[in-house]
């Protein structure tokens, strides 16, 4: 047993070290994570995304299920689950008669899960929280120049990169017999950079000296602890068929780090402005419920609110002239999920039969504001999808069943998602993103005593 929570050890360190690299090419393409920490990445896994991104009502002893640590108690305690996932995603941008395309593909998250004892089950994993990639350009005409004549002309290019990263350690006990409850704890970190150079031109093709253009750096870099709770209550309808509901609540507080931003002119003055803890993370509130009828059939819905209209961040203040932690950057973030999966027969020796059907919807609003020229704010865009995938099972779960009588079995997930940001406004982007989200869930029975007579 020591020797196996000591290889558990070595795999939790590879895996952050791998996912970690892997994860600082993530990138979004998207003009939206200029704002705030930048995009808020999904953090579920396989097999929730494929239904929705459902998570507070599920339980299994064969997945893992991240957004509610109650959910870790149902790992059996032969149980070893290692599960991988990353993305390929293409967006379509358009805003008026201006189309773009982009394409990304990203790590998504690695975990680890396994029984630790009785009643309690253990999960340790790495995933991107945050991530911001774009570059992009426009301009405006501000008039002619009073004394030449000359069509003046104001290019603004901004570019940016990073995000935060989580890496967490969680676990779920199961004190009664249909109640569980669990936490994670983790470590998020990262840094976040943008810069924007505004130039002035005289006819579109030279710098005018009348005029001075202007470059501004916001560099960030970020950590802070990351918790939240979870409860499950599980109840029997009959032999067969149970309703589980799930709650969890998500800590907010400020987050530790340095903030800076350097504006320099392109006639030589230089300023530089420095923040702490400029930044908070929200109070975050999870509620739903999963009814599943036997092992065939399990239909999911959550509601969460992430409370970020109460948090901080970093703003220059146009008119007082300085850089400072401030509200009103941020809204309220309201999502909505809902998902079904569907295993015709997970004991049938016909292969189809034990593919696991799944789809979903969601909706969610966005946590952004977006500033315009005109210092007026206008809310993020907000995002909706609808997803499907399949859960091919991988061939030693039969050879267990038929051997063993116990039903563990790998699975290949592939999800594919459409989403929607749709702008609250012309002036600003709406984009269409279509996602392949693949997976690998390793589950294997690390733990199981054999014996011969």
């Amino acid at each position: 047993m020591k020797a196996a929570y000591k290889l558990i050890l070595v795999i939790f360190a590879s895996c952050i070290a791998v996912g970690h690299a892997v994860a600082q090419t993530n990138g979004s393409n998207s003009t939206y994570s200029r704002f705030g920490l930048g995009l808020l990445n999904d953090q579920s896994q396989g097999t929730n995304r494929a239904m929705g991104g459902v998570s507070q009502g599920l339980r299994s002893g064969y997945s893992v299920n991240k957004l509610n640590p109650a959910s870790y108690s149902a790992i059996d305690s032969l149980t070893f689950i290692f599960d991988v996932g990353m993305s390929l995603q293409r967006t379509k941008m358009k805003l008026g008669n201006s189309r773009q395309t982009a394409n990304n593909t990203n790590f998504e998250y690695v975990n680890i899960a396994f029984r630790a004892l009785k009643n309690v089950g253990m999960s340790i994993g790495f995933q991107p929280y945050t991530s911001v990639g774009y570059s992009f350009s426009r301009e405006q005409s501000v008039g002619k120049d009073d004394y030449t004549g000359q069509n003046i002309t104001n290019t603004f290019a901004l570019d940016g990169s990073g995000g935060l990263h989580e890496a967490y350690i969680g676990a779920g006990w199961r004190p009664f017999k249909w109640v569980s409850v669990g936490a994670n704890a983790g470590l998020l970190w990262g840094s976040i950079d943008h810069q924007l150079v505004q130039t002035f031109l005289e006819n579109g093709t030279s710098n005018t000296s009348s005029y001075s253009s202007l470059r501004s750096n916001y560099s960030s870099s970020l950590r802070t602890w990351k918790g939240d709770v979870g409860l499950q209550v599980i109840l029997p309808l009959n032999k067969a068929d149970r309703l589980t509901l799930g709650a969890t609540v998500g800590l907010g507080h400020k987050i530790g780090g340095e903030s800076s931003l350097l504006r320099t002119k392109l006639a030589g003055d230089t300023a530089k402005f420095t923040l702490n803890k400029a930044f908070e993370l929200p109070m975050t509130y999870s509620i739903g419920a999963a009814w599943s009828k036997g092992d065939r059939l399990e239909v999911a819905a959550d509601a969460t609110l992430e409370r970020w209209a109460d948090c901080t961040s970093p703003t220059f203040n146009k008119a007082t002239g300085t850089y400072e932690a401030s509200k009103g950057e941020y809204n309220n973030r309201l999502r909505i999920n809902a998902g079904v999966q569907y295993t015709p027969d997970k004991w049938d020796h016909n292969y189809i039969s034990r593919i696991c059907y799944r789809a979903g919807a969601y909706y969610a609003s966005s946590y952004q504001r977006i500033g315009l020229d005109n210092n007026t704010m206008l809310d993020g865009p907000a995002q909706y999808g609808i997803t499907a995938g399949v859960g091919l099972p991988i061939a030693n779960g039969i050879t267990r069943q038929v051997v063993l009588n116990v039903y563990s079995p790998s699975y290949v997930n592939i999800g594919l998602e459409w989403a929607r940001r749709k702008a609250s406004s012309t002036q600003l982007i709406s984009e269409n993103v279509f996602r392949i989200n693949i997976g690998i869930t390793f589950n294997e029975l690390w733990f199981q005593k054999w014996k011969f007579k």
